[in-house]
């Protein structure tokens, strides 16, 4: 697996070859359908992300054959926000809470150059999940 610095570039070279938010959006839209669905019992108010306008689910586990780091599994009932998760997933599940905790929000969105592709709220709600991303590693540390 690609370091996590390495995987946000990735990600930001992909968006870079996209001229414009809309295509950023629909890129992101497609991300989403590789998303694996979470059962219908985990989505609960202990799964819930709060911040985010969309309905938004997140799972973070930890696998016995490598239980150093934290996996994330989530979903949404909007398809961007899928598409978000998605493109977080990437970058965080099945790494270490130090490499989770190392990143920097705000830098990871100017990365992706998204800040003129998303609304504030779905922007608040990209945040959220981040947030509640480095909370669970913040525990697991």
């Amino acid at each position: 697996m690609a370091g996590i610095d390495q995987t946000i570039t990735e990600l930001a070279d992909e968006f870079a070859l996209l001229p414009d938010w809309e295509e950023r959006i629909s890129y992101v839209i497609e991300l989403a359908r590789g998303l694996a669905p979470i059962e219908e019992s985990e989505r609960t108010e202990e799964n819930r992300v709060r911040g985010c306008v969309s309905r938004v689910w997140l799972v973070s586990e930890k696998h016995a054959e490598e239980p150093e780091k934290l996996f994330f599994r989530g979903d949404s009932d909007a398809h961007l926000v899928r598409g978000e998760i998605a493109m977080l997933l990437r970058i965080f599940s099945g790494r270490t809470p130090e490499d989770i905790l190392s990143v920097d929000p705000k830098a990871v969105f100017e990365r992706l150059g998204l800040q003129d592709a998303l609304t504030m709220q779905r922007s608040n709600g990209l945040f959220s999940m981040m947030n509640r991303i480095q909370a669970e590693a913040r525990n697991a540390a």
